[in-house]
């Protein structure tokens, strides 16, 4: 998983190791989100969890979604069309869903879960 290499930002990511971390912090974020909610936290608590939250998942993502655009043959640059509104999101999301390249490219071998 993306902790793994929680700041490498060489290599190639597959694109069930990518998919499977966006699974994990969506159902991590809705867990967070529920409990907050049961315990009855105020908006500066929530907030707070939430800043928190983003700032230890947001290394290990960035690298990991570098390394998938590596894996598709994409420079790791590309990941910056996510600050493009609305377009960008789309591009990197259809890029992100792509087949894993199958053979050796520039930034590394086929990642083992690709295979």
């Amino acid at each position: 998983m993306a902790f793994d290499s929680y700041c490498r930002f060489q290599g190639r990511s597959s694109r069930s190791e990518y998919w499977w971390w966006v699974l994990f912090v969506a159902i991590l974020s809705f867990c967070i989100g529920i409990i907050e909610g049961i315990l009855g936290f105020s908006m500066t608590a929530v907030q707070t969890t939430s800043g928190i939250l983003s700032l230890v998942l947001f290394l290990p993502g960035l690298g990991l979604s570098v390394r998938r655009l590596h894996d598709i043959g994409k420079s790791g640059w590309w990941i910056l069309l996510g600050f493009i509104p609305v377009v960008g999101a789309i591009i990197l999301i259809i890029w992100f869903a792509r087949n894993s390249e199958m053979t050796e490219n520039r930034y590394g071998p086929v990642p083992n879960m690709a295979r």
